[in-house]
């Protein structure tokens, strides 16, 4: 699986951790930035990443702010991207089965590496179910 990765400057240090996490587990993965701690704005990282999603530069994504929400929502206004504001391994399962997120996205202030790893894995490791999520999920795109 190709993965893409971005963060603010509040979702560095954890977007660095599981860049190395998914490296280390053999994962094809491409840094988008930021690149430090220097405050930057949450949106322009949210859509470079769709942006590469759309272009099927990668297959997932993972996107890291202080609260995990502005950076998905930037996100989620890229038609094709569906990126889901996990807390937990159960919403990280829950995203993929019944709505084929494609990003991830956490929140640094509100989850620590552990449960970011998990979560993480529950994401990367789950299918979509298909079925009636399918025509559900057909129906976001307006």
């Amino acid at each position: 699986m190709r993965w893409v990765l971005a963060s603010d400057h509040a979702g560095y240090e954890l977007k660095e951790h599981l860049e190395a996490w998914l490296v280390a587990r053999g994962e094809a993965v491409r840094d988008l930035g930021t690149h430090d701690t220097a405050s930057t704005d949450y949106p322009q990282w949210g859509h470079l990443l769709a942006a590469a999603i759309v272009a099927g530069e990668a297959d997932r994504g993972v996107l890291v702010c202080g609260s995990g929400i502005g950076i998905s929502i930037a996100a989620n206004r890229h038609a094709g991207v569906r990126a889901a504001l996990c807390h937990d391994e159960f919403t990280a399962r829950a995203a993929r089965e019944h709505n084929d997120a494609n990003v991830i996205a956490l929140g640094a202030r509100v989850v620590g590496r552990g449960v970011a790893e998990g979560a993480l894995l529950a994401f990367a490791e789950t299918a979509f179910e298909g079925g009636r999520h399918a025509a559900r999920v057909a129906k976001i795109e307006v």
